[in-house]
């Protein structure tokens, strides 16, 4: 597991460099234009993304400088117009799209996962087709028209919840903080994020599991006397949810998109306004600042996914090349959590 873990760990910092590359060339290489400052008339600055952060040399030492000045101290600059640093921006509004992200995800898993679950146990049922009314509903909204239906009606009509506004979990500086108040704002901006993902994720779920319960392993362990929970617990879940949680890695990276929608439509300060902001203005060094955070947090997802990946499938981390040299493992005689003796899938 430490060889796969190194393994893995070194190829992030190869598409690490990879990425930063393609960053520097689009942001440093390539003209872009000088902005002005604050002031008016003669006063304005003309400011410039290489000066704001004071690269010089060669190429490809300013790309060295590039790359160390923001690991070793994260910095990226700083904002044209507000003339503070981005890394502190980064700071303030990460926190708010970290806890929209992650809090979706949570949520549409605790959404998918039992409807997915269940409707393959019970295939073509009234509960099977409510899902699919489920799916069709929360692929065909998009977020923000989502988001706008339900924070009127539930937030502005019913005042069941706020409609906008964002609190702080930790050390609140307004009387509006803490756990409490932070789920309460943020239950309508998660439901929004995670319908259209927990739809796709519950047929997902019920065709894998399908799927998996036409094994010849699962055949055996029913046959063994095992029972309905654990078989479904052991052997079937267990290798249905393989290509879920790759999906997940994926999908996180992605929804960055939807975010900066659902932000814009519940008014909350995260990475998705501090875009939409600079955009228009052409405050690159903030544009910059987005762009390397969602990159790095990107790749250390992946990584975790690849290493989570391989905890639940050990056959997995038991193929590896180190040396230009391949080393396999001894082969399985079924798919992960079968019974000794199954037979193996064709799948596996």
């Amino acid at each position: 597991m430490a060889r796969f873990a190194i393994a893995r760990l070194l190829t992030s910092v190869v598409l690490f460099f990879a990425v930063t590359l393609f960053v520097f060339v689009v942001f440093f290489v390539m003209p872009q234009p000088r902005v002005k400052g604050p002031g008016r008339g003669e006063n304005a600055e003309e400011l410039s993304i290489r000066d704001s952060i004071h690269l010089h040399g060669t190429m490809w030492e300013q790309y060295g400088q590039f790359v160390y000045g923001f690991v070793r101290h994260g910095y990226l600059g700083r904002s044209y117009f507000n003339r503070q640093t981005v890394s502190s921006i980064l700071l303030t509004a990460a926190p708010v799209t970290l806890s929209l992200l992650l809090g979706g995800v949570v949520f549409w898993l605790l959404l998918a996962v039992p409807i997915g679950v269940l409707s393959a146990l019970r295939p073509r049922s009234l509960l099977d087709r409510a899902g699919m009314v489920f799916v069709l509903i929360g692929v065909s909204a998009h977020p923000a028209w989502l988001g706008l239906v339900l924070s009127y009606v539930l937030g502005h009509k019913w005042g069941l919840f706020p409609f906008s506004g964002y609190c702080e979990f930790f050390s609140p500086t307004t009387v509006c903080g803490g756990p409490t108040q932070w789920t309460y704002h943020l239950i309508l901006p998660w439901f929004t994020f995670a319908l259209l993902y927990a739809a796709l994720y519950a047929r997902m779920i019920r065709a894998t599991m399908l799927e998996t319960l036409d094994e010849e392993y699962v055949r055996t362990a029913r046959a063994k006397g095992a029972g309905e929970l654990q078989v479904v617990r052991r052997h079937v879940l267990r290798n249905a949810m393989l290509p879920i949680v790759t999906m997940i890695g994926m999908d996180v990276g992605t929804a960055l998109g939807g975010v900066i929608f659902i932000e814009s439509v519940f008014g909350l300060p995260g990475l998705g306004g501090m875009l939409r902001g600079a955009i228009p203005s052409k405050d690159l060094p903030v544009i910059l600042g987005v762009v390397m955070f969602t990159t790095v947090g990107i790749l250390l997802l992946h990584l975790i996914v690849v290493l989570s990946y391989a905890l639940i499938d050990p056959r997995i981390r038991h193929t590896h090349t180190a040396g230009g040299r391949r080393e396999r493992a001894p082969a399985r005689s079924g798919p992960v959590g079968a019974p000794a003796g199954a037979p193996a899938s064709p799948t596996a």
